[in-house]
């Protein structure tokens, strides 16, 4: 059989409308939001030919679809390849790209580290590292919204909240990118990414060894459910490094878009200041409104359907999280970013029991860098114009020029 990307070709029912368009296009990564909403006035599920895959970007199939483990699964791979049909390029995350009953027993491990309760013991060093980032910041005329906060941040406070000795900033924010480059197609995304796997993975596996964390951080927690016999050492060490590649990548394009959302609102800024309740859920409409993680797919496990037209097994379903989370039948005025909004149910963090593991944390880390951002600073202003940065999975920031006014 000739695979397309990675995956068993794909003949559509004839009542599923094709859509002609490559989402992993450049023009497309960097500007999502013609393709979201063509996918959606397309129908409740289309057929992309050029990559042989279903696609949904209606809220309501997306959700569907994305929490239904049982029919549409994830141990088959989260991006274009059919790991039944084609090697990974590494060996399978073990809490993103399994299903239950095997989830079930890594995903108790990962939410007893990462709980509410370990997150508010972080807290206090949280702000701390806010409150010095941000004193800095304000001293400059001008600073990179992307290189000097989002990315600055969840590297000084992230990895000492694992507890890791070893520290390499650009190694754990380009580790993230890599990763959700490779569920893509085979581009010139993935094959950048692809060149820079072995170095960048190498040094992840070494910085995240039992003996190179300290044994008062959650990767301690980790290996010691392994001492418990609740998992294996070597899962142990797959889980640890499962922090780094969804843990870093995803909490520093959550901060950069929140800068940019809030840079290019400023009466947002104006309420969030005047009423510091709103922090949480501002962050929540940053991810509903920017869709940090733009694309995940599920591979059809069995003959099954959605919104009632045929799906059959081996197919590849195209989630777009993007489209949904700005699907105006559920949001109303999907445009509009609203600090107020409180969207229960965006699709930033997933759903169902793939919903991100480390949403606690970066919600925590958020609200650290917001609070001390309410307190100091007057006015975020655009000093430039945004870049944009392409991945085959996520919706991230390269540059965001700023320009930060004190009280």
């Amino acid at each position: 059989m000739t695979l397309i990307e990675g995956h068993r070709p794909l003949t559509p029912d004839a009542s599923i409308p094709v859509l002609d368009v490559d989402p992993y296009a450049l023009d497309v990564l960097l500007d999502p939001e013609p393709f979201y909403s063509a996918l959606r006035d397309a129908g409740p599920v289309v057929y992309i030919p050029r990559y042989q895959v279903l696609a949904v970007g209606r809220y309501d199939e997306t959700r569907q679809t994305f929490s239904d483990h049982e029919n549409f699964v994830s141990s088959r791979g989260v991006g274009l390849n059919d790991f039944k049909l084609e090697k990974p390029w590494r060996a399978p995350s073990i809490i993103l790209e399994v299903d239950p009953p095997d989830h079930t027993r890594t995903r108790k491990v990962m939410s007893k580290a990462l709980s509410p309760k370990v997150v508010r013991t972080m807290m206090d060093d949280f702000i701390a590292t806010a409150e010095a980032l941000v004193d800095r910041l304000l001293e400059q005329s001008e600073i990179d919204g992307v290189a000097d906060l989002a990315e600055a941040f969840p590297t000084t406070v992230f990895p000492k909240a694992v507890g890791m000795k070893d520290v390499s900033p650009r190694h754990l924010v380009d580790y993230g990118a890599i990763v959700f480059n490779a569920v893509g197609p085979d581009n010139d995304l993935r094959r950048h990414a692809m060149a820079r796997a072995p170095e960048v993975a190498a040094w992840i596996t070494a910085a995240c060894a039992r003996d190179r964390l300290t044994d008062d951080g959650i990767g301690a927690l980790v290996y010691q459910a392994a001492d418990a016999g609740e998992i294996t050492p070597e899962e142990a060490a797959m889980l640890v490094r499962s922090f780094l590649s969804a843990g870093v990548d995803t909490t520093v394009t959550g901060i950069g878009n929140a800068m940019w959302c809030l840079s290019r609102n400023p009466d947002q800024w104006e309420a969030l200041k005047a009423d510091t309740s709103l922090i949480r859920p501002c962050f929540e409409e940053v991810l509903r409104y920017t869709s940090p993680v733009h694309t995940f797919l599920r591979t059809a496990n069995l003959d099954t359907q959605i919104a009632g037209h045929p799906v059959p097994e081996g197919a590849k379903v195209m989630c777009v999280l993007g489209a949904a989370n700005m699907d105006p039948a559920k949001w109303g005025d999907p445009q509009a970013f609203r600090v107020d909004r409180k969207p229960t149910g965006h699709m930033a963090f997933g759903a169902g029991i793939h919903g991100c593991v480390g949403q606690n944390i970066a919600r925590g880390e958020l609200e650290a860098v917001l609070s001390v951002m309410a307190r100091k600073v007057a006015r975020i202003e655009p000093a430039g114009d945004a870049v944009w940065r392409p991945n085959n999975a996520i919706r991230a920031l390269d540059r965001l020029p700023l320009k930060l006014i004190p009280n």
